[in-house]
């Protein structure tokens, strides 16, 4: 492993993709890695964002862009949509695994000639970092261990509100780590910017106005972590002109998704014993909680200023930290909340049925009030048709971790790991 790369969850994952796949496909934001991750794996690399003589050589012989050592890294391959169909055709035509590597940043719209690639293509989605995988978390508390029943114990990994605050301002990119806070938030500012101004203009030919669309990204801001609604996010984005059209902001969101600055968490659907009517909308998130801070001007000490804000940014962090732990483990993460308005943080699922709950509390004075929301749910589930939870756990900013008598787990952020 080359000097001064930080080990990945994912990197067992992409490992394990390369040795069953003829290409695999890395999807993810901008900054997030990807393209380090790919090299650590890679014989051989060009980078299509930026080389204008391999886009050049593309147009005339596609096989000058694929000849070299192989696994072959294609660097933002989405530039060149055309080079997925020659990917295919190569593979094919060494019929082994591990060929080549594409690495992108933005999912190509639907293209009725790009063949599926069914059978000869991997994917594999990179996020930016969790507080276990920049060092900034011990990593005590697998998330493993949770699903397979163990409690947690751990010490408190002593994390306080403010390097909190600090964490989330930074985020998760891995050129940030090392940087200064105030350097590092204003990469932020400017990733924001890149987005509005010029990579969704760029997704797809379509002109977007860039002032509505820092609009859109201040109104998400403002309710990270919640199920605002469409037409809440219309009337923000409009302004004192007037709400936009709701379709014209869902297609806004849609670009958003492709290029992976948001990703919705969407609601868990379990059986339930009673006749309760479920709510359907997602919750709403930046692939990551800087991006939140970033949009509104934030700061550390503004975050301590609302803490009703810096609640919803940490339940952010949380997800985020979660979703890379639960995809090398074949999971996913969801939200609950029924009509009533009975919710749930966070709900964990493995693509074999295992499941547990999470209530996302900054505070451990919160714990108590956490696992009674809890417990309440455990009580309503149909376990006999969803199973029964592998756990029900709180996690908070700070403190110990444990199991109580109740049988609720409790544990701080920073010793959530694999």
């Amino acid at each position: 492993m080359a000097s001064g790369y930080l080990p990945r969850i994912a990197d067992a994952e992409l490992k394990l993709c390369l040795q069953a796949s003829g290409a695999v496909v890395i999807e993810g934001p901008k900054a997030c890695g990807k393209t380090r991750a790919a090299q650590e794996l890679a014989a051989s690399a060009v980078l299509l964002d930026v080389d204008a003589n391999a886009r050049q050589a593309l147009a005339v012989d596609p096989a000058l862009v694929l000849a070299g050592a192989r696994p072959r890294l294609l660097d933002e391959w989405q530039v060149e949509p055309s080079l997925w169909n020659h990917v295919r055709r190569a593979v094919d035509a060494v019929a082994a695994p591990g060929q080549f590597l594409l690495t992108g940043s933005a999912v190509p719209a639907d293209d009725a000639q790009r063949h599926t690639g069914a059978g000869r293509f991997a994917f594999l989605r990179l996020r930016p970092m969790t507080l276990f995988e920049s060092g900034a978390g011990v990593g005590s508390v697998s998330l493993a261990a949770l699903l397979a029943g163990e409690a947690p114990h751990c010490a408190d990994p002593g994390l306080s509100i403010t390097d909190l605050c600090e964490l989330i301002c930074r985020g998760g990119w891995p050129a940030q780590l090392e940087r200064p806070l105030p350097a590092a938030c204003r990469s932020a500012r400017d990733y924001l910017e890149q987005v509005r101004q010029v990579d969704v203009q760029r997704l797809d030919g379509r002109r977007r106005d860039p002032q509505r669309l820092g609009a859109l990204l201040r109104s998400l801001a403002r309710n990270v972590a919640t199920e605002v609604s469409l037409s809440t996010l219309a009337a923000d984005a409009g302004g004192v002109d007037g709400p936009l059209d709701p379709r014209t902001v869902a297609e806004h969101l849609l670009a958003l998704e492709r290029l992976m600055v948001i990703e919705h968490q969407l609601a868990w659907q379990p059986h339930l014993r009673s006749k309760t009517a479920l709510r359907q909308a997602p919750r709403r998130h930046f692939c990551d909680p800087s991006l939140a801070v970033a949009a509104l001007g934030g700061s550390p000490e503004r975050l301590l200023q609302d803490l009703e804000w810096l609640g919803l940014l940490f339940e952010s962090l949380v997800i985020r930290d979660l979703r890379v732990l639960s995809q090398a483990l074949n999971g996913d993460v969801f939200h609950y909340r029924d009509k009533s308005g009975r919710e749930v943080d966070a709900i964990v699922q493995l693509h074999d049925g295992r499941w547990g709950a999470l209530e996302i509390k900054l505070g451990p004075a919160q714990v108590d009030q956490a696992a009674a929301t809890l417990l309440r749910f455990r009580s309503q589930i149909d376990t006999s048709r969803s199973g029964s939870p592998a756990f029900l756990a709180v996690v908070c900013g700070s403190g110990y971790g444990y199991r109580r008598p109740d049988g609720i787990d409790v544990m701080p952020v920073g010793a959530l790991g694999p």
